[in-house]
């Protein structure tokens, strides 16, 4: 993570305690460092800790908000939901305590399909964390799940944690090794 900016919140932010998974109130005022804006969501430093907040409360940071539609409809063009279009909405995800997407770290172990009429779709993904303890998962999961259901075509999106086989650093891409610094 590196150092941004210090800024104060324009107004009151849910925000998720990183690693604990708690959600908190930060209210307005509150100065904030950002240490990482990656996939439309922010980690940022507050108050002694580390916090994940949404895209959706960019403007209380006095930027431009995260449009997850817009940047999808860029990204693919019209046309039934693929299994593609999944893994790419899917790189949109960030732990916010590493600065790789989940497809890079390896977190992801399955994408399933089920065709629905006119090349509609409900989407299946098992993927898994770094360590089972994680207070972020079902963050990092919500987050998945929003990013699929941005897909035109998606009806529905389920997100599934799963422990095996059990996370290893092998399972990490090339990708994301060099963003690393492990190559």
């Amino acid at each position: 993570m590196s150092d941004g900016p210090t800024l104060e919140l324009g107004r009151d932010c849910a925000a998720v305690q990183i690693p604990a998974g708690n959600t908190v109130m930060l209210p307005a005022g509150t100065e904030v460092e950002i240490t990482q804006q990656l996939g439309g969501g922010f980690t940022v430093r507050a108050l002694g800790a580390l916090f994940s907040l949404d895209g959706k409360d960019a403007d209380a940071l006095g930027i431009e908000p995260w449009d997850p539609a817009a940047e999808q409809a860029a990204r693919s063009a019209a046309g039934p939901v693929t299994e593609e279009k999944v893994w790419s909405a899917l790189k949109q995800c960030y732990d916010p305590e590493i600065p790789v997407n989940i497809v890079d770290l390896g977190l992801i172990y399955d994408v399933t399909l089920a065709p629905l009429s006119e090349g509609d779709a409900n989407v299946q993904v098992k993927m898994t964390l770094t360590a089972p303890g994680c207070g972020m998962g079902p963050m990092i999961a919500r987050d998945a799940q929003q990013k699929i259901k941005t897909i035109p075509g998606v009806q529905e999106a389920r997100v599934e944690l799963v422990w095996d086989p059990p996370w290893h650093q092998s399972m990490i891409t090339a990708e994301g090794r060099r963003a690393l610094g492990l190559e």
